[in-house]
């Protein structure tokens, strides 16, 4: 099973949380074309786009990888740093078990959202920052034990998400942005100019999905012998998204 579990942007995602960038207008309708876009994308690349109910009560929504971590056949509920985010899990709840996975929940003072959770190979990454507290990866690495993982926490500057920093292509070679994470926590480090260049998803084979913004970054990636699957997703960067925030990957 090959799955992206995507979610439509609520018709109030002007009104989503920016933390360290200033506000700027949002176009609704260029953002849900540009989410169906990204969609397209996924399909192309052989995953089955599986979308989770809406919440359209709450603006940041789309970025539905923030309500769950998926780990072999776990799906780990999270409960988010922002609280007026908490409302978002149970749609996700609803289609993770739909998707027959088994599931565990992030509890209280723990707090946990999936943009700080960076899966490499066997060893978990998890961010240490606004989001994200040491009780709920104190819980997610005992959730993830049994399965075999190690969880490694880093702590996190002035960004976000870990993965607002830091994502890894399908050889392990990390795409980083020095000054934002202490790299030094990472294996064999390829730091990047873009902001958008940290940001990639392996899609499978040579397919790597990251933003327009970072074109450069697709360069250097053709030059690596991947391809470089571009796409538009600048209404979402204007609230700090990224193409890791817009969909869980399901592989099973």
């Amino acid at each position: 099973m090959r799955t992206a579990l995507v979610r439509e942007p609520s018709s109030r995602l002007a009104d989503g949380i920016v933390t360290h960038i200033s506000r700027s207008d949002i176009d609704l309708s260029l953002a849900r074309a540009q989410h169906i876009a990204y969609a397209d994308a996924l399909a192309s690349a052989g995953w089955e786009v599986y979308p989770a109910p809406a919440a359209d009560e709450h603006p940041d929504s789309v970025f539905v990888e923030d309500a769950v971590v998926v780990v072999d056949d776990l799906a780990v509920l999270t409960h988010p740093g922002a609280e007026s985010r908490r409302g978002e899990i149970t749609g996700v709840e609803q289609a993770v078990l739909e998707l027959g996975l088994r599931t565990a929940r992030i509890e209280e003072p723990g707090t946990l959202e999936g943009g700080d959770v960076l899966q490499v190979g066997t060893t978990v990454y998890v961010g240490r920052g606004g989001r994200t507290n040491a009780e709920g990866i104190r819980q997610l690495r005992n959730l993830l034990a049994p399965l075999g993982r190690t969880v490694v926490p880093v702590p996190l500057g002035e960004v976000l998400h870990l993965k607002s920093a830091v994502t890894a292509l399908p050889d392990g070679t990390f795409l980083a942005l020095p000054h934002l994470v202490p790299t030094g926590l990472f294996p064999a480090v390829r730091p990047v100019e873009e902001e958008g260049g940290c940001h990639v998803i392996p899609l499978g084979g040579d397919r790597v999905l990251l933003a327009a913004s970072a074109p450069r970054t697709a360069e250097l990636l053709a030059d690596l012998g991947y391809t470089p699957v571009v796409v538009d997703i600048g209404e979402f960067e204007k609230l700090e998204g990224c193409v890791t925030c817009l969909s869980v990957l399901v592989s099973r």
